[in-house]
């Protein structure tokens, strides 16, 4: 279930633009990858590192194309820009949600944290459900136990 990023009508975005002089575009090296987005973007959670970035206080370190530098995995960003950009948790397959969850925390994104949260929590619920121990006895298949036994999981 997707779920709308914080400040949907934008004005932490129009403050922390109207804080900055520069360009409203910003250019990002994560791990090596280079990222393109708006100042409006990186703004979206007033309380993340990313919003922080903006500030013109800030003295953070750039590469020599003027990108800030983030010692961070690429991968796992793309999913939390794009959260950032239209509110929703888009994942390709093959990418852990815990990957992201890590971006998230670090980023400080609360909403996204907790999206993906949910996520992790619904999918391991799916997955205690469906996974049983079955055996073959006399040529009949029987269930014998199920490796869900202990877990709590709320998910209907």
């Amino acid at each position: 279930m997707a779920e709308k990023s914080p400040d949907p009508s934008g004005s932490v975005a129009r403050r922390c633009h109207a804080t900055s002089a520069s360009s409203n575009w910003v250019r990002l090296n994560v791990g090596g990858t280079y990222f393109l987005t708006t100042r409006q973007t990186l703004c979206r959670d007033s309380e993340s590192f990313l919003y922080r970035l903006c500030q013109t206080d800030l003295n953070s370190d750039k590469d020599e194309t003027g990108a800030y530098l983030i010692d961070r995995d690429p991968t796992y960003f793309g999913p939390v820009l794009n959260y950032l950009r239209h509110g929703k948790l888009v994942l390709n397959r093959g990418l852990a949600e815990e990957g992201v969850l890590e971006e998230a925390e670090f980023y400080n994104i609360t909403s996204l944290i907790k999206l993906v949260k949910d996520k992790i929590r619904e999918r391991d619920c799916k997955t205690s459900r469906f996974i049983s121990v079955i055996e073959e006895s006399d040529g009949l298949w029987k269930e014998t136990g199920s490796d869900s036994e202990g877990l709590n999981c709320s998910c209907q």
